[in-house]
């Protein structure tokens, strides 16, 4: 075998133009492969990230019906959802799986805020206690955050999400800024930004932002919870945010937390039944994280597909290549085979031959696709995150590739009569 490859080496740097040429369509193949994958794996890492939530492992229980969320703005009876106190707060925090909780309420103002001359705003409102923006994964990025003070005494203050800024104030120093919710004057005391790690979703334009992540990442207004009732005049259930102890006990943590919760509802056995029921329920980022992902990949395995083509026709390439061999090393064959040389060391040799060509193609395009992938980032503004497994069944592959299309020419040499070789001119 040894000495099988070190021929293949010797009949490959003797045709250099001849061997790389037949090698191009191996390499443009695995190179497309490498780059579609690794681009594709970084999107998915970055859609993955980019709900979950960057490792905060956070899970948002919610109040809907049938799946679907529902507000007490939106005019669903909440009636008979309970009323969520601090000793509830703790004891959630001590369920299998939850490693922290906040409450907090929720609802979308589109033209109830002002400031100055500017009322065409809308935020995602939050009313909250004072572990939401830690548990959510927001760092205040200048002035402060909500204070024990400010609950205490029902302070009218806000904190603002960075993306509201600039549009906003128009580069004025935002904190000690008032703004007007329905009326009701609000001192901005802070900005937050949420963490995401190190990734940052590149969307062509807003309707890939809302394919992907919908109105919840319109900016946030935080407000004390203590302030809520004065602006929405109503008493509204509570949402809930809990931080579960791993990404893997996420699924599992909120379903508990919202089964705690659906246990305090007063209802009757005909409201049991009815589908129509407001009830708590868990949102399973992951699971979103994976349909989007699956999204993704179902175009990412049309386009593998499509580059698979050129390993094809590499795969004729280098089947025409050693046909051609064969044909010019017929005398030689001739010879070996006078000399005792069986059938199984011709086929082996040239199957050695053909494996060895298409492996130096597949690791060359292994090395172009990895250059391609970081090509693609930087002109697209993509991620990338390299496969080693796609690496190494990339590399097996184009041996595969090169045995396959190697066989016929290898059993043709192998069974040249030996008489007729020597002859051969």
């Amino acid at each position: 075998m040894i000495e099988n490859i070190r021929l293949s080496f010797q009949g490959i740097v003797g045709h250099k133009m001849r061997s790389f040429l037949t090698m191009l369509g191996i390499i443009i193949g695995i190179a497309a492969i490498i780059a579609i994958v690794s681009t594709i794996k970084g999107t998915n890492d970055q859609i993955k990230n980019s709900l979950v939530g960057a490792g905060t492992n956070v899970v948002n229980i919610n109040t809907q019906i049938n799946g679907m969320e529902v507000l007490p703005d939106q005019g669903v009876d909440m009636s008979r959802l309970p009323i969520i106190s601090d000793d509830d707060i703790e004891a959630i925090k001590q369920i299998d799986g939850v490693s922290d909780a906040a409450k907090y309420h929720k609802c979308v103002e589109y033209n109830g805020i002002t400031y100055k001359n500017k009322s065409d705003l809308s935020f995602n409102m939050i009313g909250c206690d004072a572990d939401y923006l830690t548990i959510n994964g927001y760092q205040i990025t200048k002035g402060r955050s909500l204070v024990a003070d400010d609950f205490k005494y029902f302070r009218n203050v806000c904190v603002l999400e960075n993306s509201a800024v600039d549009s906003l104030f128009d580069g004025v120093d935002p904190i000690g800024q008032v703004i007007e919710l329905k009326g009701i004057p609000f001192t901005v005391v802070g900005l937050c930004n949420k963490m995401d790690g190190d990734f940052n979703m590149t969307l062509s334009g807003p309707e890939e932002w809302y394919t992907y992540f919908g109105y919840e990442n319109q900016s946030i207004m935080v407000i004390p919870d203590s302030s809520w009732q004065e602006v929405y005049y109503y008493d509204q259930p509570y949402q809930l945010v809990v931080k579960a102890k791993s990404t893997e006990e996420m699924a599992s943590a909120g379903k508990k937390v919202a089964d705690y919760l659906n246990d305090m509802i007063k209802t009757s056995k005909k409201d049991s039944e009815d589908t129509e029921t407001v009830k708590y329920r868990s949102e399973n980022t992951l699971e979103k994280a994976k349909e989007l992902q699956d999204l993704s990949s179902a175009t990412s395995r049309q386009l593998i597909w499509i580059a698979g083509i050129s390993l094809l026709v590499g795969g004729i390439g280098v089947m025409n290549i050693m046909l051609v061999s064969v044909t010019e090393r017929t005398r030689e064959i001739g010879l070996k085979k006078a000399l005792g040389a069986r059938r199984k060391v011709i086929l082996g040799q040239f199957l050695t031959e053909a494996a060895v060509l298409t492996s130096l193609g597949g690791i060359l395009g292994v090395i172009a696709g990895i250059g391609l992938s970081y090509l693609i980032s930087k002109i697209a503004t993509v991620p990338v995150s390299i496969s080693i497994p796609a690496i190494v069944v990339s590399v097996g592959f184009s041996m595969v590739i090169g045995i396959i299309f190697g066989l016929i020419p290898s059993i043709k040499a192998s069974k040249l009569d030996p008489i007729d070789a020597l002859r051969y001119e």
